[in-house]
């Protein structure tokens, strides 16, 4: 729209020194007149309108080469996301995550990574306000599913669900990991 109106304004300000009024075919009059009508209605609306914030453009030496994501928004990404987790577990996660993106060889899915990584750590942060909602009876009944569903696991996969249970690394409020733990163990 702004380009369209230098235009118009160019046009306006070319034919005002060329063709004098005495002169000018009246269309051509009545088309300027329409061009600077124009302009005139958009000057005084741009006054009226509210000023829009812009959005602040991010400091490109803090952020991921390629990307407008800051380390600092990951970090707390993860320390929102993951509350299950101690801070040096967290901590870990922003280490491990961090250096893959800085990697060169990483260069061309930066972007795809932190938005995997980004949906990822949403859902499971979605997922523990739901548990965390969830009435204390209903965890219960989830906790006697558990057992009997544990029940035909093959001995290997139950001793790695027992450490990720004894550990708290399952994303679930500490509640549901203590019934889930004391179903695991009377299993």
């Amino acid at each position: 729209m702004g380009r369209v109106l230098r235009r118009g304004v160019l046009f306006t300000l070319l034919f005002a020194g060329v063709v004098t009024p005495a002169a000018a075919d009246p269309l051509l009059m009545f088309l300027l007149g329409v061009a600077r009508d124009m302009v005139l209605a958009h000057a005084q609306t741009r006054g009226n309108r509210p000023v829009e914030p812009e959005l602040p453009m991010p400091d490109f030496s803090k952020v991921y080469p390629g990307t407008s994501v800051e380390p600092e928004v990951l970090r707390r990404l993860i320390d929102d996301s993951f509350l299950y987790l101690s801070s040096s577990q967290r901590r870990e996660i922003f280490e491990s995550l961090n250096a893959a993106l800085l990697n060169p060889k990483n260069a061309a899915i930066r972007g795809t990574m932190i938005e995997y990584f980004a949906e990822k750590a949403l859902l499971i942060r979605g997922a523990q306000l739901q548990l965390a909602k969830m009435p204390y009876r209903e965890k219960q009944r989830m906790a006697a599913e558990f057992k009997t569903e544990i029940a035909d696991l093959p001995a290997e996969e139950k001793q790695q669900l027992g450490e990720l249970l004894r550990s708290g690394l399952l994303p679930v409020p500490g509640d549901l990991n203590q019934l889930l733990l004391a179903a695991f163990d009377g299993a």
